[in-house]
């Protein structure tokens, strides 16, 4: 008695509820979920058919104004789904978890993070930042603490005190970074999507996510711009 799965079954309830709770997952914890939920409801599974199961329930989504996104880690290039509120502007979506001051050293860190040459920006560029805030100021362990919440809720990722976007927050924000940073934010050349942390060709100006950059050249006998053919000037991670 296996149910073919157009429309929401049980297990895609299941499914959007343990990743509401979750808020965003890697691509094989979804894959694990999508399993168990199926064979706890007994509808049809096939391991390949993850993302049809996913559109099955962002139709149902839709008129919620709410979807589930698919998106990449910069770091490693692994697949990752996120719940995402379309109905309000995503910093507007902080603002029931944050202060004004503590929202406005998010926005400033966010952009150091985006006009930096390489996607990051370190914990004392941004504790700098603390003491110049204009809602309110900060005590630079005031925003060490606060620091530590943006990246406990998945909106920054930090690594030996240097700070990025994390996927979460790329996935969420693609849409707000690419309409507010037009001069500094770009597409990946490659998988089309937001790229913070990325390699940049000196001629033509093209990014691309490393994990896009490693995929890309190996199949190149040497590396040239997918673009313009000029040498790939970076180094090839």
């Amino acid at each position: 008695n296996i149910v073919m799965a157009a429309q929401m079954t049980d297990a895609h309830r299941r499914f959007l509820q343990v990743l509401m709770s979750h808020g965003i997952m890697e691509g094989s914890e979804a894959r694990k979920l999508h399993r168990r939920c199926c064979e706890i409801h007994k509808v049809y599974y096939a391991h390949d058919k993850l993302d049809d199961f996913v559109s099955t329930i962002n139709s149902q989504l839709q008129p919620l104004f709410m979807q589930i996104r698919k998106g990449m880690s910069e770091g490693d290039g692994r697949a990752h789904y996120a719940l995402v509120n379309l109905a309000e502007t995503e910093i507007t979506k902080m603002a029931s978890d944050y202060t004004e001051n503590e929202l406005e050293l998010f926005r400033k860190t966010m952009d150091l993070i985006i006009l930096s040459e390489n996607g990051f920006a370190s914990s004392t560029d941004i504790l700098n930042l603390a003491d110049q805030l204009k809602t309110k100021k900060m005590k630079k362990k005031e925003a060490e603490q606060v620091l530590k919440g943006f990246v406990e809720d998945k909106w920054l990722s930090e690594r030996n005190g240097e700070y990025t976007l994390h996927t979460r927050c790329i996935i969420e924000m693609e849409q707000y970074i690419l309409s507010n940073y037009q001069d500094a934010a770009r597409k990946c050349n490659i998988c089309h999507s937001l790229a913070i942390q990325s390699q940049v060709c000196e001629s033509c100006g093209i990014g691309m996510h490393l994990p896009c950059v490693r995929k890309y050249f190996r199949a190149q006998s040497e590396p040239r711009c997918p673009q313009c053919n000029d040498f790939w000037p970076c180094d090839i991670p």
